[in-house]
């Protein structure tokens, strides 16, 4: 390769015609692969393509297996539209590892939840379903957002996070390392922002920790225009020319912005040598090489995908059917007062369907398009066709008296509330101070439309909340009040005939939040502050919340009974096993999200107030029971020791406690960590 080749590989199109080298660009894919969108995805017409719930919303299923399988559906489909149509591309710009730590942040959309655990959990189970399972090829590579500690849209491209380096290998990167080390990515976007004022596209730990302690050995690239805000927002180099030296020198081998003239500048300084270059674009050649890009196809079974198939992927029944199960699984019951839900659809002769969400389906920035979409209005109708009276009423804002009145002459109204998903405004503005997106933080987490849902109740208290949203809001007047209500996040083709599902009872939600929902923002520190331990998630989170992390009801009831360990104490390096029987104690099927927490007792170093440590989402039939087992290994105890430099286990005491979510124990029992210290 000539000099010239090897810089133009630095780019996210790492090809060389003379040698016919083909790699592959970038697409998104936080929840279905993006060919166009709101964002305008994939140049030229959209191809269209399964769209799942945004990405918080899969996250609130707890389904390992479901995740795994959106991934595999989502791979599927890029390399479909990469071979069969010779669109889009097979590096995916998803998971994002990204912790959620504040309900304010315009990106939570994009990630799943708030811990870290969880967070890497899901990671490594959408990382192989997109990779897929082969042990030689990729389906497609898992390239994780964003590295590290982006939580903050407001000046992101001249913040810093900071925080200690205690938080950095606890809670900040456990997300990134869990989906390198376990779930096999070999590729991520470095940050906008800085971590403890060096900006994240040249901060050492690129090459010092993922690279030399994790193994990533692949593709590190930019964000758009970080390279760039170096120079103009961060003010860390003088000249582009200095800026694009640090970035190769840091492990950065993919620019997403116009990086050439500043590369060449560097060489010509002599700030660069050309083999710098070298040594960071192998890691691109190595993610071609493992997607089967430079290999005959026979023996790469991704290789064949679109070549016989008559129908596309995205318009099979099994891809529509997969996109109403992960929909139904991520919708999460908050309230459900004297039983209201699921309503009987043979008592029922009117129904009134209101609110501004009610009857659309809105895509996100980060959304492709769906080959169809289903309304909460058109699915309710489905329901009922032939049953009931179902009629609409879109909004009441305008002292349009319509709602009101529908709300009245109906049976049950259900109404649905919540955010615009791009703020219904242009990229860098949000004009409703309780909605964010990226490059907008949230000013509130006060829902505008609650005023709309008081007057609704008043005129029928047979009221069914349905708040649809990206985020966390503060419905407090609402779950005070109103009987019902269902969570449930955008984006999904199949958002209405599953909301209808769980309102009528074919699917018994089980669902559960990946967040801290706070009752106002008093119970929040300062955005910019990174410190979790000043009161960040259930793990620190001082007075009681709206919703705890974990939460989530049934139609059903489950009890608890029967918890043992396999030992009572755990030696630094093994593992013990967890084991609880769960029983359907109500008469519908339904499943249950059993979560084991843990707490230390006798730490000479601070802790949380809990840590999630397990969970397991199980099926379970009436009166029927399961034994659950739940593995916990020493090395998920330890804490980082600054002084040593390495994770140690403590010789310990801890508090294992299984429940329905973080604010509720059923059973719990102590036994020792036999740790080195």
């Amino acid at each position: 390769m000539t000099l010239e080749e090897k810089i133009s590989c630095l780019s996210t199109d790492p090809n060389v015609s003379r040698l016919g080298i083909k790699g592959s660009r970038h697409i998104e894919g936080l929840h279905g692969v993006a060919l166009g969108g709101p964002g305008g995805w994939g140049r030229g017409n959209p191809v269209l393509t399964t769209q799942f719930p945004q990405a918080i919303g899969m996250a609130e299923t707890w389904d390992t297996d479901i995740i795994k399988q959106a991934g595999e559906v989502e791979g599927c489909e890029a390399r479909y539209a990469f071979q069969k149509l010779n669109r889009g591309a097979l590096v995916v710009r998803a998971p994002n590892a990204d912790l959620g730590r504040d309900p304010r942040w315009g990106r939570t959309e994009e990630c799943y939840g708030e811990d870290p655990y969880f967070n890497g959990t899901l990671v490594v189970a959408f990382v192989k379903g997109l990779q897929g399972d082969n042990p030689k090829y990729w389906q497609t590579a898992a390239l994780m957002k964003h590295f590290l500690a982006n939580s903050n849209e407001n000046d992101r491209g001249k913040s810093s996070s900071n925080f200690d380096e205690r938080l950095l290998r606890e809670y900040y990167s456990v997300p990134f390392r869990m989906g390198v080390v376990e779930g096999g990515s070999r590729a991520y976007m470095a940050s906008y922002n800085a971590y403890n004022g060096i900006p994240c596209t040249v901060h050492p730990i690129l090459k010092d920790i993922t690279v030399k302690e994790w193994g990533q050995d692949g593709i590190i690239c930019t964000d758009a225009g970080a390279y760039k805000n170096l120079v103009t927002k961060h003010r860390y180099y003088l000249e582009m020319d200095i800026a694009a030296a640090a970035c190769i020198k840091a492990g950065i081998n993919q620019f997403l912005d116009k990086y050439r003239e500043g590369v060449n500048d560097a060489l010509k300084n002599n700030l660069l040598t050309e083999a710098d270059i070298d040594n960071v674009i192998k890691g691109n050649f190595r993610i071609m090489i493992r997607l089967g890009l430079f290999d005959p196809p026979d023996n790469n079974p991704y290789a064949k995908i679109g070549i016989n198939e008559a129908e596309a992927p995205w318009l099979s029944e099994k891809h529509k059917q997969f996109a109403r199960l992960i929909t139904q699984k991520s919708i999460v019951l908050l309230k459900n007062a004297n039983n209201l839900l699921p309503l009987d659809r043979d008592k029922l002769k009117s129904v009134a369907v209101i609110g501004p969400r009610a009857d659309e389906v809105l895509l996100d920035w980060y959304s492709g398009t769906p080959p169809y979409t289903v309304s909460p209005f058109e699915g309710i109708k489905n329901k009922l066709k032939g049953r009931a009276t179902v009629r609409l009423a879109i909004d009441d804002t305008n002292n349009d008296n319509a709602a009101i009145n529908l709300a009245k002459e109906s049976d049950v109204v259900i109404i649905c509330v919540g955010n615009h998903t791009t703020c219904d405004a242009n990229f860098g503005n949000c004009p409703n101070p309780g909605e964010g997106k990226e490059a907008v933080d949230r000013r509130t987490i006060t829902l505008s439309q609650e005023e709309l849902i008081k007057k609704v109740y008043r005129a029928n208290p047979n009221t069914v909340v349905v708040l649809i949203s990206s985020f966390p809001y503060a419905i407090t007047w609402t779950q005070h009040n109103v009987p019902a209500i269902v969570h449930m996040t955008h984006n999904s083709q199949e958002l209405g005939n599953a909301l209808a599902d769980v309102l009528f009872g074919d699917y018994n939600p089980a669902g559960r939040l990946v967040q801290t929902w706070p009752r106002s923002l008093d119970q929040l520190p300062p955005m910019m502050d990174y410190d979790i331990r000043d009161g960040r998630t259930y793990m620190y989170f001082k007075g009681e919340p709206l919703y705890p992390f974990g939460y989530g009801l049934s139609y059903t009831t489950f009890k608890y009974t029967n918890l043992r360990t396999s030992s009572d104490s755990i030696p630094e390096n093994g593992r013990i096993t967890v084991s609880v029987d769960i029983t359907n104690t109500g008469s519908l099927a339904g499943d249950e999200v059993v979560q084991m927490y843990v707490r230390h007792l006798g730490s000479e170093v601070q802790r949380p107030i809990k840590e999630l440590k397990g969970f397991r989402r199980i099926a379970l039939q009436p009166n029927e029971t399961k034994t659950v087992q739940i593995p916990l290994k020493a090395e998920s105890l330890a804490y980082w020791n600054t002084d040593a430099q390495r994770f140690v286990v403590e010789r310990d005491k801890i508090r294992i406690m299984l429940g329905g979510s973080s604010g509720e124990t059923k059973l719990e029992k102590t036994i020792s960590v036999v740790g080195g210290q």
